[in-house]
């Protein structure tokens, strides 16, 4: 169910797939999702600008907060920056439920380059909007 309600809410965001995000892994309360850095995606500094870190990070974290195919929505969001990451660089974005009630969860996800060095760290909060993303056949 977890990949059907991913599916549902991926269909039409437009925003994840121009910026080449990858699903690698979703399930009950987890996901990864991969991204190449690419120039478009560098700052003045010449790396990654941290608009797309937080976006890697919060796609993570929506996948992983619907993967119940329960509708959640963000109601806060934080990142802290580790270390860059520069062009050509393979992110990856691991999501994990840390506390998950009714209505309201928070998840943790971790952002890591190709060397496995710690990228970023992104704390998304959810909110249940009470709809299902699809119908389940009892």
């Amino acid at each position: 169910m977890a990949e059907q309600a991913v599916a549902a809410m991926l269909k039409d965001d437009h925003c994840t797939k121009s910026m080449g995000m990858e699903v690698l892994e979703v399930g009950k309360g987890i996901a990864k999702v991969s991204m190449r850095v690419t120039q478009s995606m560098l700052n003045g500094h010449s790396t990654c600008h941290g608009g797309m870190l937080f976006t890697l990070g919060d796609t993570a974290f929506a996948i992983a907060c619907n993967s119940e195919n329960y509708a959640a929505v963000a109601s806060g969001c934080s990142i802290e920056y580790i270390r860059p990451a520069f062009e050509n660089d393979v992110l990856l974005a691991c999501a994990q439920v840390k506390a998950q009630g009714r209505v309201t969860g928070t998840y943790d996800i971790e952002i890591y380059n190709q060397n496995n060095k710690l990228v970023a760290l992104f704390r998304g909060k959810s909110h249940r909007t009470g709809k299902k993303l699809v119908e389940e056949n009892n």
